[in-house]
């Protein structure tokens, strides 16, 4: 990896804020995003996209403080009392909108919206400091796979200012199989995401590559492991952003099915 470019990474969030709160099924992913936090190289900012915020065009947070966005309910009282007072980036933001109307894109800067448990959740995690500016930047409604990867290759200039991308979603989200354990079966899960694992080999081309994931519902039942594709398309805003730099499995937990993938580790 070039000096001071950044990896990009898609990790979990797992569910609400139980990473935080000592759920034990969660212990694993907490431990293990805590500990990859240790090893990072101190970013020049944090750009996170979430599985949480959609809107008809590309929006960044540009706020100097953004707030917190509890987007969860039902669970204790101190879930509510999270904080994670790192800065804005507002002219990084204004950055991003600039190189994305070059790209065809339609941007927006929100000065209201605060950061969903999709950035908040992870980051305390992973850089639990706070002390990195950090912006989020939204899914597009409709759902179209090509057009996140584009997406992600008009922020690809990002990683060449040290500036560390995450997607935050799940490589496996079907809410009624959470709690309904006869739903999924462990090998269905295993299958689905081995071919996202063998989608990304080094052996593809990048166009191969990007082929496969923009086709990504010929997985092995791909709809039962998304029935909607939220959790799973900052997959695809990552893999443009990396450009073709290799992708690795660094985590993957059979407990919850959560996948860490990083692309220029």
């Amino acid at each position: 990896m070039p000096p001071n470019q950044a990896p990009v990474l898609y990790l979990p969030h797992g569910g609400g804020p139980l990473p935080l709160l000592n759920d034990p099924n969660h212990q694993m992913l907490t431990q293990f995003i805590t500990g990859l936090g240790h090893k990072l190289a101190t970013p020049a900012a944090i750009l996170v996209i979430s599985a949480h915020w959609e809107t008809a065009q590309p929006a960044l947070t540009a706020a100097d403080n953004p707030a917190l966005l509890f987007d969860y309910s039902g669970f204790p009282p101190e879930s509510y009392q999270l904080s994670y007072p790192a800065p804005g980036a507002p002219q990084l933001a204004a950055q991003i909108a600039e190189k994305l109307q070059q790209a065809g894109f339609n941007p927006q800067l929100n000065t209201n919206r605060g950061w969903d448990h999709g950035v908040f959740v992870p980051l305390l995690m992973l850089r639990p400091q706070a002390d990195i500016p950090v912006l989020q930047l939204s899914l597009l409604k409709g759902l179209d796979p090509a057009t996140h990867i584009a997406l992600g290759e008009a922020i690809s200039f990002l990683r060449q200012q040290n500036v560390l991308i995450v997607g935050s979603g799940m490589s496996f989200h079907n809410m009624q199989a959470f709690f309904r354990q006869d739903l999924v079966r462990d090998a269905q899960v295993e299958a689905f995401n081995q071919y996202f694992i063998d989608s990304l080999q080094p052996q593809h081309s990048y166009a191969e590559q990007a082929k496969r994931l923009i086709n990504w519902q010929q997985a092995p039942d791909a709809r039962l492991m998304h029935p909607r594709e939220e959790h799973l398309l900052p997959l695809h805003v990552c893999f443009g952003a990396a450009k073709g730099s290799t992708a690795q499995l660094l985590f993957n937990d059979k407990v919850l099915h959560k996948t860490v993938l990083a692309f220029g580790w």
